[in-house]
């Protein structure tokens, strides 16, 4: 058992409570009709068919992520409408800032929109249009590690900056640790392309967390919020003074951390951290929830389940219960779809090409309608990876990260989205209140989110519900009623709104 002991003045931003977010990784979900090639400073390759498989090691032997595909900032500004059919109230951007590589988690420049994408003042106009249709854009903050091809590091001076590859006396030197000057120097996970910074190095840590800082520059333009990339690999002081400038911006902006396990007890870099206990972020990325939600789906074993969702619940502060990231995809991991569609190992090098099967496509979409009824339904935002609602599928990086399949898709795995989300909206406020455990038997799994019963069967056998009092408010599956029972065969999920 678990005491978390957190600060009695955290307090998280309601306006992201009962809401719904939806992630795009930039370059892959929509260009606009006006896009015009840009020059750059690096070398890169576009893709001349939308539909095309990214490149990899497997068909590019000296692979350097620098293919693209020229989604921009206009083009996700033209489909807003679209984005906002799905119920969304926030826009997670993966990175935007200038960098040499599609995925942009190499920072070439923190004050500029990579020329790909657009410019700043394509970004001021996309915060424009969100704000008419409530819509808040969160940005990706990536600051333990820069671009080698940076203003700050210019490894391979394409910029004019003196960078500290260049000279001890730049600006920059103090930001990173040199083994051996230049060529030897810390890097992220060994990436070259990817120097770590010093974060605690006062002029770095200003240059982010500073009144006139990174952060402030962007909330300044109307971002909302951050997602903290490698947060368990970001100091506490770090942490403390990025949510510290961002509140002060805007208090009721939303700081989420990129953290894989229950970040209540983590350690990590030999110290337990205090993400959550106040004063360092507002929420996180729930993976623990992402695994419970498939392996359940999979397996079928609702008592790990509910343990696993139950521990989470416990463990975690209450004001950070109503805005936990849950997602079943994102741009680091399998698409849900895959992963519960392909039961059998697919060799590596045959990943990218790799088509399900008609079987395999069609039992993998409807165990995934039965994953996203949980991610609607349990506590938390639900976060959309940008296809997953019209059947995109994909491995891993960077087969999770294919463009958005325009004119391929599904619109029935879209229509149950759309149901739900507009359900979702329609129920706000039970869906921030409480949560409550019901029955649990088998593959059976059913809780209250304030006087609406959720329920979901994986079992082989039907389920048996008494329908006095209740009235069903969404259904999916062959469910039915005999007499005063409402039945729920196998691979069905019903939400039942209790009357007054």
């Amino acid at each position: 058992w678990q005491l978390t002991v957190y600060s009695k003045d955290f307090k998280t931003p309601e306006w992201v409570y009962g809401g719904i977010m939806y992630q795009i990784f930039p370059d892959r979900f929509a260009k606009s009709d006006d896009y015009i090639v840009k020059e750059t400073k690096n070398e890169r390759k576009i893709h001349e068919n939308w539909d095309e498989i990214p490149d990899f090691i497997y068909n590019v032997p000296d692979y350097k992520a620098n293919d693209y595909f020229c989604g921009n900032l206009k083009g996700i500004a033209e489909k807003l409408d679209y984005i906002k059919s799905l119920g969304v109230n926030i826009i997670y951007l993966n990175p935007v800032f200038e960098s040499s590589e599609n995925h942009r988690y190499s920072t070439s420049d923190y004050m500029k929109i990579d020329p790909y994408l657009g410019s700043n003042d394509d970004f001021i106009h996309l915060v424009k249009e969100c704000n008419k249709k409530g819509i808040k854009i969160i940005l990706d903050g990536v600051f333990s590690h820069t671009g080698a091809d940076s203003v700050y590091f210019n490894k391979y001076n394409h910029y004019d900056s003196i960078g500290a590859y260049n000279s001890k006396n730049s600006p920059y030197y103090d930001w990173y640790s040199f083994r051996e000057y230049p060529n030897e120097y810390e890097s992220w996970w060994g990436f070259e392309n990817l120097p770590n910074v010093k974060e605690l190095t006062p002029s770095y840590l200003d240059f982010i967390t500073g009144e006139n800082g990174v952060i402030s520059y962007w909330q300044g333009l109307g971002a909302f919020g951050w997602r903290l990339d490698v947060a368990d690999e970001l100091p506490d002081k770090f942490l403390d003074m990025l949510y510290s400038r961002s509140k002060q911006k805007n208090n009721d902006s939303f700081v989420i951390g990129e953290i894989w396990e229950d970040a209540t007890n983590k350690f990590a870099y030999g110290k337990r951290r205090k993400y959550l206990l106040g004063g360092q972020m507002d929420s996180v990325m729930n993976y623990p929830f992402r695994t419970a939600i498939l392996d359940f789906i999979k397996n079928k074993d609702v008592k790990i389940f509910s343990n696993r969702i139950m521990t989470i619940l416990e463990n975690y502060p209450p004001p950070v219960i109503n805005c936990l990231m849950n997602s079943i995809s994102t741009h680091d991991t399998v698409r849900a779809i895959t992963f519960l569609g392909v039961n059998h190992e697919v060799d590596e090098r045959e990943k990218g090409k790799y088509i399900l099967t008609s079987e395999e496509y069609a039992y993998g979409k409807k165990m995934l309608l039965l994953a996203v009824f949980l991610q609607f339904t349990l506590p938390g935002i639900p976060s959309i990876y940008y296809g997953d609602e019209v059947g995109l599928s994909g491995f891993r990086d960077p087969y999770s990260r294919k463009t958005y399949p325009y004119g391929n898709e599904d619109i029935h795995i879209l229509d149950f989205y759309k149901k739900i989300a507009k359900l979702r909206v329609n129920h706000k406020k039970e869906f921030s209140g409480s949560f409550n455990e019901y029955k649990k038997e088998n593959g059976f799994y059913s809780f209250f989110r304030e006087n609406l019963l959720c329920g979901i069967n994986l079992s082989e056998d039907r389920i048996e519900i008494e329908s006095n009092s209740f009235e069903i408010i969404f259904m999916h599956g062959d469910i039915y009623y005999i007499g005063n029972k409402i039945v729920l065969p196998s691979e069905s999920c019903i939400i039942l709104k209790k009357e007054s």
